[in-house]
């Protein structure tokens, strides 16, 4: 069975945003991807000391076949080195993965599949 991981920014870490809806619409996606016979893990990181120990932890847990960056990371323009930091620590600790990249939290299943 083929395994992804996805990492994204935890919602519930953003002020001003519903993070419990976003968070459901994230568990929701995550299903998606059984239904599909695939595997997946999701990792959510918060912008401080815990981001890096926690997406090595993830990253090392075991072999992914995919790593999906989510567009909380990515595209955010204050996050730029962060989304660096995860870049290389995903081609460190898991240079087996792909890494793919979706559009929105809702096609994280698409992106994967595009390097299954």
């Amino acid at each position: 069975m083929s395994s992804v991981l996805v990492v994204g920014y935890d919602p519930r870490a953003i002020p001003g945003v519903d993070g419990e809806a976003l968070r459901a619409a994230l568990d929701a996606e995550l299903a998606r991807f059984t239904e599909h016979g695939i595997d997946a893990a999701m990792t959510l990181l918060v912008f401080d000391a815990s981001a890096e120990p926690t997406l090595v932890a993830s990253l090392t847990r075991r072999p992914w076949g995919v790593v999906v960056v989510g567009g909380g990371i990515r595209r955010t323009e204050q996050l730029l080195l962060f989304f660096e930091q995860v870049v290389n620590l995903i081609r460190r600790h898991a240079p087996q993965a792909a890494v793919a990249f979706n559009s929105s939290g809702g096609d994280s299943v698409e992106a994967a599949r595009r390097w299954l």
